[in-house]
């Protein structure tokens, strides 16, 4: 079954968190952003988190940290060209949840209401 994926490619492929798809659109526009930057688009995400994202980001080489020795200190993010070589089935995944997002809503309102969920009838 996984016949094709026995090469020495790292396994289980993953494309980031939760967060990482807002991260790259973030960054989409290809200009550096110093992580105060952005916090203003992601408010919502805890500081602690955003910091979490970002290193698993680099870490897979989606994104590149650059330091500037300044004081204060300065550091900026930027998608590198694998990172934006996830932009195009972003945009994929995000007309997919457009044009499938109500039929998703609904099943999750059957699943919580018991309609389909682990205690309807069998």
């Amino acid at each position: 079954m996984f016949d094709d994926c026995a090469d020495s490619a790292p396994r289980p492929i993953r494309v980031g968190g939760k967060w990482t798809a807002m991260v790259l659109r973030c960054l989409e526009d290809g200009r550096p952003r110093r992580f105060t930057e952005l916090r203003e688009p992601l408010h919502w995400i805890t500081p602690k988190v955003l910091t979490e994202t970002l290193r698993a980001m680099e870490r897979d080489g989606f994104v590149s940290r650059t330091e500037y020795d300044e004081n204060p200190p300065r550091v900026e993010y930027a998608l590198t060209d694998l990172g934006r070589s996830l932009l195009g089935p972003l945009d994929t995944a995000c007309a997919w949840a457009r044009a499938h997002g109500s039929r998703i809503t609904e099943a999750r309102d059957d699943y919580d209401t018991g309609v389909l969920g682990p205690d309807a009838a069998a």
